[in-house]
Order: C-alpha cells, then sequence, then structure tokens
C-alpha cells in the first residue's frame, strides 16, 4: 500500500469542453493490465463536454449539483447527487451542469492499451443542444 500524492487541479481544454470545467485525477494506469481512470470533474453552471465517446464505455456518479447528460440518439437525462450512470462503448454521448447549477462527477472508465485512443473527441455541443 502506499499513498499517492494529491496532484493538481487542471482545467480542461476549450477544445474539448464549453465554459469553465476542472479536473482532479485520481487514478490511472501505472502497471501492466491496469486499465482504470477515475478523476473528480467540476463543471461551472452551463459548462459541459463536447460530443464524445469511450472504446471501453464510462459510468459517471454525479456527487454534487445537477447534471445534464445526453446520448446522440437518447433524451437529456436529469440526474443529481447519488445518480449513477452508464455509457456504453462507443456510445457518442456529452454531459455537463445545469444552467443555473454547478456539477461534480467521479468519472470512471477503462482505457485501452493506448490510452490516448481510449476517448474519441468529437465537435462541441451547440446551445441549441444543450438547451433542447
Amino acid at each position: 500500500m502506499e499513498r499517492q500524492p494529491r496532484q493538481p487541479t487542471t482545467k480542461n481544454p476549450p477544445e474539448r469542453f464549453t465554459g469553465d470545467v476542472w479536473l482532479d485525477m485520481i487514478a490511472a494506469p501505472r502497471e501492466p493490465g491496469q486499465r482504470l481512470f477515475a478523476a473528480m470533474v467540476r463543471f461551472a453552471p452551463g459548462a459541459r463536454t463536447a460530443w464524445h465517446s469511450h472504446a471501453l464505455g464510462q459510468t459517471l456518479h454525479i456527487t454534487h449539483g445537477v447534471a445534464w447528460v445526453q446520448g446522440r440518439a437518447g433524451d437529456k437525462i436529469v440526474a443529481t447527487a447519488g445518480d449513477t450512470l452508464y455509457c456504453p462503448p462507443g456510445e457518442e454521448h456529452w454531459h455537463g451542469a445545469a444552467p443555473d447549477s454547478f456539477m461534480e462527477h467521479l468519472a470512471m472508465s477503462d482505457c485501452l492499451d493506448d490510452v490516448s485512443a481510449s476517448t474519441t473527441w468529437l465537435k462541441h455541443v451547440t446551445d441549441e443542444e444543450y438547451q433542447s
């Protein structure tokens, strides 16, 4: 067992997010065969990801505030603290905060051997898509 030093909070890049979004890394693969990536992600009101997909899926556990989550083919889901959402492999989706609430979630996914290929980032969610 070893205690891991706290990593600095980073601001997520505007190429992949609309609005202010911060990330605290919790876990990433360190040993052969490990795949878990986990991060605490905080969204300012109205902030959101771009459309994206995960090669091996993603689980989101809402810890604070009101989340809006939507897949390409589905209706928007409103989730609050304590709710857990699962997005299957390859499903294009976005997630973010409601316009009047900060939101925080624990994002967990498995990575491919090539970590950079684990998430495919697409176009930004338009204001019309976000509000629909």
